[in-house]
């Protein structure tokens, strides 16, 4: 059992009996006397990927929920199924599509880093690791002196991912994606 003051990003908790993970944490302290130290949560349930807004006073006790994480990697594309491998058993595992709602334009071939949220071994949601390098594969020619101004362009990736990146950068060079936001960050 963990209080609400313990709760951090990223845990896997049980509320209304469903696995939910936490996806923000907004601490909120009430000005009157007496009055407890509010949290203010969202989360995301596992299986259906509903998002759910839940208030909680700082001494309420919540569930763990028996989740475990493995790492994993991505392996292929099945039809409509995402493959990733556990690096120590070997398992692989599939999740659909709609599972993977906007975390498959992260995904390229032996992406590392990947953690694979499974109870009763059974996939329920993966976490992407905070950035991944994805190559150029189009974007407008370079212009000379760019690296003073702060001006972007678009660039594709080869997920179909689109991104703003500075003018200076060009076709096949590598490039750092920020998971969390879909932005640039850096070259690789």
């Amino acid at each position: 059992m963990l209080k609400a003051s313990d709760l951090k990003k990223g845990l896997v908790v049980e509320v209304n009996g469903m696995a939910h993970s936490i996806k923000q944490i907004e601490v909120r302290n009430p000005t009157s006397r007496g009055a407890s130290t509010l949290y203010k949560v969202r989360l995301n349930n596992l299986k259906t990927g509903q998002k759910l807004d839940e208030t909680f006073k700082g001494d309420e006790m919540l569930k763990e929920a028996d989740c475990v994480r493995a790492k994993v990697q991505y392996s292929y594309v099945d039809g409509d199924n995402y493959i990733f491998m556990n690096l120590e058993d070997y398992t692989q595992y599939s999740l659909s599509s709609e599972e993977l709602e906007g975390k498959i334009q992260y995904l390229s071939e032996g992406l590392e880093g990947i953690i694979a949220l499974l109870i009763d071994d059974m996939p329920l949601a993966i976490e992407l690791p905070s950035s991944v390098i994805l190559e150029i594969i189009e974007t407008p020619p370079s212009i000379k002196g760019a690296t003073a101004s702060g001006r972007t362009k678009t660039a594709r990736l080869p997920t179909g991912l689109e991104v703003q990146v500075p003018e200076y950068l060009e076709t096949g060079e590598l490039i750092k994606i920020n998971t969390e936001t879909g932005k640039f960050m850096s070259r690789a």
